[in-house]
């Protein structure tokens, strides 16, 4: 433990966090197995938090108030050293407040808490927004993990799937520029079945929005080898990307808020996909991802 991650453990399952961005950069088995992307040269993230925006505005430029300031994709806080308020065994807390620095990007008072709480299933990662100011704070909250993809040395990209809690026969968003597309998609999940292949990103991530699932597991076919499960509360789209150009990590990602449409040019506050919360108001929302091996 350093002042800059903490791992937490709890029976065989071991978590590590780091102060920058409150990011989980690695959850292992008691076999040694890793399911985080271990950020190579293809994608030099983990798991980062997107706030307070979910993907690209137009220009990276956000409006409010007659102002204009600087928003590039996913917001700031993947950038921010978080403090620490808990450092525990199982469980630790941490936490972004606005700052003069914030301001000068997001003119908006804030609390951002992440708890991340192991036990011997999995881990869950609690997130907090609290409007710590005078007007209605406009806020988007995500998250973006990567896993290995594949999860187990030898086996093929593309004998793995990803399987929802529903049917999820909504057609699909997609984003080009980094902005969302008026135009949707039809539904590449089969039931409650999407297969997985490059080939599913070469239109850039697959959004499904809103979600209608609760959860989906993730794993190769046959049911042999590591999988993973994800669930989700108070996030209302999901995301599913990878490299369009092909890379070794899968990321499910669970949002409230997506990137502005190719044709908004509004003030932020008038953003669809955000919240608002109102002054002295909060928003809670979570995510699990449990782990085992069959």
């Amino acid at each position: 433990m350093t002042d800059d991650t903490q791992t937490i453990r709890s029976g065989g399952l071991a978590a590590t966090i780091k102060a920058h961005g409150a990011e989980l950069c690695s959850l292992k088995d008691g076999s040694g197995t890793e399911f985080v992307w271990q950020a190579g040269p293809e994608w030099q993230r983990h798991a980062p938090l997107l706030f307070p925006i979910v993907g690209r505005l137009a220009n990276d430029e956000m409006r409010h108030k007659g102002k204009t300031y600087r928003m590039t994709q996913h917001g700031f806080a993947r950038d921010s050293r978080f403090a620490w308020l808990e450092r525990g065994a199982s469980r630790c807390t941490l936490v972004l407040e606005d700052s003069e620095t914030t301001r000068a990007l997001y003119p908006f008072a804030f609390r951002l808490t992440a708890t991340y709480t192991l036990d011997d299933a999995g881990l869950d990662l609690s997130l907090t927004v609290v409007n710590t100011g005078d007007e209605t704070l406009p806020v988007s909250l995500g998250g973006h993990p990567a896993f290995n993809w594949p999860l187990q040395a030898g086996v093929s990209k593309e004998s793995y799937a990803l399987t929802f809690t529903n049917e999820e026969p909504s057609p699909v968003r997609r984003v080009e520029g980094g902005l969302l597309l008026a135009a949707t998609d039809p539904s590449p999940v089969r039931g409650t079945v999407l297969p997985l292949s490059e080939s599913l990103f070469t239109s850039d991530a697959v959004i499904l929005d809103p979600v209608n699932s609760h959860a989906v597991r993730y794993a190769a076919g046959q049911g042999a080898g590591p999988w993973l499960k994800m669930s989700w509360r108070g996030f209302r789209e999901l995301g599913v990307w990878s490299k369009p150009t092909g890379a070794p990590f899968l990321c499910i990602e669970p949002w409230r808020g997506y990137a502005s449409p190719k044709d908004f040019d509004g003030e932020f506050s008038d953003k669809p996909g955000l919240m608002h919360i109102a002054a002295g108001a909060e928003e809670q929302l979570s995510y699990r991802i449990e782990v085992g091996s069959s």
